[in-house]
């Protein structure tokens, strides 16, 4: 009895000690993870701070009017490299949430006319915006997870039935600050690709409207020294004005079609 109590210790022990590198090396990898967010972290964060203070004053209108020939001249020579530039800034602008989105959607809505624009800024905008959510849910999402994982169980459960819907009417209002939309919807379960397309959606009517905006000028010089009184228009009042309500209005719409039997 005592040596099959002794066996039984000792085969104990043997299993405590091989799960013990193990164990280990799950730590290690944990604290190497850990590491690896942080330095990202304070890169993504001097690039950010770098390109904010280099070039703060180019995504400005008043800097961009100054530059529509130079625009008009490069488009003439480079037809299709215009287009790829133009995603590219546009995308990177959106992708470190620096401000200047809404100066290049009312360019761009001036240089591309509006079908073009719209194009060009609704699926760049929504690469930036994903980029955002990505780098944000690799940055933080483990982190405060863990952290708040009891106030985040029932988030958790409820956003994975209507986060879509959620992200959608938050996207329709524009007053909601897009990039901090991105960074919050990073610390979600929200799916990548479902955020991708509902932002596609949810930003089309804003995007729309600004890039009309653009269009509704001659130059960017007239539209930096008018300012917002340049492109208020009747029709633009009136879309801003529906684009507030709309949200409201799919609100209720939802809450009567799920309190029907």
């Amino acid at each position: 009895m005592d040596r099959a109590d002794s066996d039984s210790q000792s085969h104990i022990n043997e299993s405590s000690q091989s799960l013990l590198p193990q164990t280990t090396a799950n730590s290690g990898q944990k604290q190497t993870a850990t590491y690896l967010r942080v330095i990202l972290l304070i890169v993504l964060a001097g690039i950010i701070g770098l390109v904010y203070f280099q070039y703060r004053d180019v995504l400005t209108l008043e800097y961009l009017a100054t530059r529509e020939h130079q625009w008009q001249d490069f488009a003439v020579r480079h037809p299709l490299a215009i287009y790829l530039i133009a995603f590219l800034v546009y995308t990177g602008i959106t992708g470190l949430s620096l401000p200047g989105a809404v100066p290049l959607t009312l360019s761009y809505g001036w240089f591309f006319g509006f079908w073009k624009g719209l194009l060009l800024v609704s699926f760049a905008s929504t690469a930036g915006a994903t980029l955002a959510f990505l780098t944000s849910r690799y940055l933080f999402r483990s982190a405060i997870q863990s952290r708040y994982s009891d106030r985040f169980a029932s988030f958790n459960r409820q956003f994975e039935k209507e986060g879509a819907f959620y992200l959608f009417t938050l996207r329709l209002v524009v007053a909601v600050p897009f990039f901090l939309l991105n960074l919050l919807m990073g610390l979600t379960t929200i799916r990548v690709w479902t955020f991708w397309w509902v932002s596609q959606l949810g930003m089309l009517a804003g995007t729309a409207v600004y890039v009309y905006a653009g269009t509704s000028v001659p130059t960017l010089q007239e539209l930096s020294q008018q300012g917002a009184r340049g492109i208020l228009s009747p029709q633009l009042i009136i879309a801003f004005i529906l684009l507030g309500t709309f949200p409201l209005l799919v609100k209720k719409i939802v809450t009567r079609l799920q309190s029907q039997p």
